[in-house]
This record gives C-alpha cells, structure tokens and sequence, in this order.
C-alpha cells in the first residue's frame, strides 16, 4: 500500500521497555546474545555518524564511537561483528 503523502514523525523515538532473558540456556548464549545487540547498536551509531562502509570502520573507529554513544569499548571479536554486520545486505 503505496501513499503519496509523507509519515509525520511528531514523537521522539521511544525504545521499547527491557525484558528478562529466558532463563535455562547456557552461559554462552546469553554472552553471544548481548555481544550480538551491542554489535547492532555500534553499527547503527557508526551509519548514524556517516560511516557507511565496513572496510572504513576500523577497531579504533569503532572504539571511539563505543567511546561517544556511551558503550564500554568492545572486544576485536565484537569489532569484527560490527564490520560483519555492516557489510550484510538483505
């Protein structure tokens, strides 16, 4: 369903309320788990910051953004999801 007029956004954005994580699975679920949301918001605030492709964000890039959002700097693991992350087209 195509419209013509444009979406007025006339709310700030509002994140949805934090759940618990299920309980019962192992340890390295749930480390992965939030290594995976950390790499999201990483690569979200590194295309918010103009940085657009994974080959320009190097580790220090990336650290340095962690750095400015307010994220604890992140392992080379996590810096490599995030490049992973922002070469994934779908």
């Amino acid at each position: 369903m195509a419209t013509d007029s444009p979406i007025i956004i006339d709310q700030p954005y509002v994140p949805l309320l934090k759940r618990r994580l299920p309980a019962g699975r192992p340890r390295s679920w749930y480390v992965t788990h939030n290594r995976r949301l950390k790499a999201m918001r990483l690569a979200i605030a590194l295309l918010d910051s103009g940085v657009y492709r994974a080959d320009l964000a190097d580790n220090e890039k990336i650290r340095r953004t962690a750095d400015l959002v307010g994220i604890h700097p992140p392992s080379d693991k996590t810096c490599r999801l995030v490049r992973d992350l922002m070469r994934t087209r779908r």
